[in-house]
């Protein structure tokens, strides 16, 4: 079964860490079988707090998704996602 990323940007707390974030992530990607469903677009909240904005990731499988997440590529660029906002990041399984 397909993993999935969600992550929500609840609140931008330095936008100059978040462009290095920006700047970077994407060659994170490199060597894993990643699709980038939605990034930034039109969302409407009809439950919960108001977010900032949100980014789908889909991975072939859960296992894959985590490797990504935890790969030292990207363990070094997420620090400066941590320094530029905070977010709620959720990985799920696809049915």
């Amino acid at each position: 079964m397909k993993g999935y990323f969600v992550f929500t940007k609840e609140k931008t707390l330095d936008a100059a860490e978040m462009a290095i974030y920006q700047d970077a992530v994407g060659a994170t990607f490199a060597g894993h079988d990643v699709k980038l469903l939605a990034a930034y677009g039109k969302h409407e909240v009809v439950e919960g707090e108001p977010t900032e904005g949100m980014v789908v990731v889909e991975f072939p499988s859960f296992e894959a998704a985590k490797a990504w997440y935890d790969s030292p590529a990207y363990r070094k660029v997420r620090e400066h996602r941590h320094k530029g906002a905070i977010y709620r990041g959720i990985l799920v399984e696809g049915v």
